[in-house]
């Protein structure tokens, strides 16, 4: 089976190819054109989808390209149908339901956090982990259980990857800001105490993010390396304590967050003491892409047919947690 994944829930439009033989997949091809909003702005919803429009048919000719694929060469098509950017889901949408309606190629719409997950598993080799979804859209502690996927702790406001591009836009920066906030953290160890919330097994950020705009004036990298330290270990305090309740024994994390290495570092101590396999994603595929998209269609084409066009949907909000995973 051959299927076509189209992601552009936020920044980032992005077409791929991936090729199943039984549970195995290949990735053909991996093409993505991503939005850089101007310095110290966020990504505006409007102009993303304008940037994903421009782009989309180069794009997806360059994915085909590379696979050395034809569109009917294509056995199905998947699309990222949320949970995103509305105007940046339909941009996808449009591009799936165009290709699936001339070409009469089945459609099927795949969450965008299941397909960070499922795409982990498939490249680390994790059979069955405890998960950490780290992104711009997403901080949960996730774990499988009776088909579907289960929280065991999350933000209650912003993300982990929203914090750390919106003290990066602060210091004039534009989004995604999480490599540079790596890089200015990496050159201090002067620790400023920060809030520390943690609420039960969930966490909060915003606290955080505004005490570490009043201690920029302390230095731009001893602000990185506190803010890290404090929402990292926020975090590992909440996995740790997952770990112990699930007895989980292997742990994954993936999201674009997951391609920052002190979190890593933290993480990887913390499986160490519980005996637990540690995985990562790839770098090149922790952040959005269509791989993921493609991986999840595949994987659910085994279960299930394709929706009728007039059943394809975008959903902006769409909690991982409400789908059920028929696979």
């Amino acid at each position: 089976m051959i299927c076509l994944g189209i992601e552009s829930t936020a920044h980032t439009f992005s077409c791929a190819v991936i090729e199943k033989k039984g549970r195995h997949g290949k990735i053909l091809s991996d093409v993505r054109k991503i939005y850089r909003p101007p310095e110290g702005e966020g990504i505006h919803p409007r102009e993303a989808s304008r940037h994903h429009a421009e782009h989309s048919s180069q794009v997806l000719s360059e994915c085909l390209e590379k696979a050395h694929m034809k569109i009917a060469d294509l056995d199905m098509i998947s699309y990222a149908a949320g949970p995103g950017l509305g105007p940046c889901l339909r941009i996808g949408a449009v591009v799936a339901r165009s290709l699936a309606s001339y070409y009469d190629i089945p459609v099927y719409p795949v969450n965008h956090a299941l397909g960070h997950i499922e795409l982990g598993k498939m490249l680390t080799g994790a059979r069955d982990p405890l998960v950490l979804l780290v992104s711009g859209g997403h901080t949960m502690i996730l774990a499988f259980l009776g088909k579907k996927w289960r929280v065991f702790g999350e933000t209650l406001d912003i993300t982990l990857g929203q914090l750390l591009d919106q003290i990066g836009r602060h210091a004039g920066f534009a989004s995604p800001c999480g490599q540079k906030i790596e890089d200015l953290a990496s050159k201090s160890s002067n620790y400023e105490p920060l809030p520390y919330v943690v609420k039960g097994n969930d966490v909060s950020f915003s606290g955080l993010f505004s005490a570490t705009k009043q201690i920029m004036s302390k230095g731009l990298e001893t602000a990185c390396f506190s803010l890290q330290e404090t929402a990292f270990s926020m975090i590992g305090e909440t996995v740790e304590r997952a770990l112990s309740f699930t007895g989980k024994k292997e742990f994954l994390i993936v999201g674009g967050v997951a391609a920052n290495k002190r979190l890593s570092e933290i993480l990887k101590s913390i499986c160490k003491r519980h005996n637990c396999k540690f995985y990562v994603s790839p770098k090149e595929y922790a952040g959005d892409c269509g791989s993921q998209i493609s991986w999840v269609g595949l994987l659910e084409s085994s279960k299930k047919s394709g929706v009728k066009l007039e059943n394809t949907f975008v959903r902006q909000s769409w909690r991982i947690d409400s789908v059920e995973v028929p696979y």
